[in-house]
């Protein structure tokens, strides 16, 4: 399928009973894309880059442990594909793991508007990240939300720089409260490039 028409359909899916005989060996055969997709960003926040396969195991697990019918089925096609890479982008979900609640409240207190502090640096470029409009990830008393859906739009000079292996590739966040960036390994690279068209 063409990286530009990536699209879970209703036919993509398999029955919960399919699904379910064969969700071990799935989950087994996303592990390693999953491990390069995964970026630590600082001591609390890590970015997940989204493809094609990670969405549709989502969909499916969510349709295995919620047994919501058809009508789930739309439900969950509607929230996902948005998260697919189109040919021309990465597409990120974004997150702070923060076990302890309290401690979890404070730092996000802190980090209202962080949705609009992500970014790429792809060589003397800062691509900023777009967040997926489906809600307000900022709280009108300044709390940020601790999961975030990030596209990350690139023109073709930026991947053609993004697949050249001399230039480095930072994810970063500039926010005053929450300033890291992670320089991406070079097969976390190779791996993503495979999102483009």
């Amino acid at each position: 399928m063409p990286a530009s028409s990536r699209t879970i359909t209703r036919a993509d899916l398999l029955s919960d009973a399919e699904f379910a005989k064969v969700r071990k060996e799935r989950r087994a055969e996303l592990l390693p894309i999953k491990k390069l997709r995964r970026i630590d960003l600082g001591p609390v926040c890590t970015v997940y880059f989204e493809t094609f396969e990670t969405m549709l195991f989502q969909i499916q697990e969510m349709l295995l442990i919620e047994k919501g019918g058809e009508e789930q089925i739309q439900d969950e096609l509607a929230a996902y594909n948005p998260l697919i890479p189109q040919g021309s982008e990465l597409v990120a979900t974004i997150m702070f793991e923060i076990d302890e609640p309290t401690r979890r409240a404070n730092i996000l207190a802190r980090l209202g508007g962080i949705e609009d502090h992500f970014f790429l640096q792809i060589g003397a470029d800062k691509i900023r990240a777009i967040p997926e409009g489906d809600v307000e990830r900022t709280r009108s008393d300044g709390k940020a939300s601790s999961v975030h859906f990030m596209h990350f739009p690139l023109e073709p000079a930026h991947i053609a720089v993004f697949r050249d292996p001399a230039t480095q590739i930072m994810v970063g966040s500039d926010h005053e409260s929450y300033a890291h960036l992670t320089i991406l390994s070079p097969a976390t690279r190779a791996e993503l490039a495979r999102d483009f068209a």
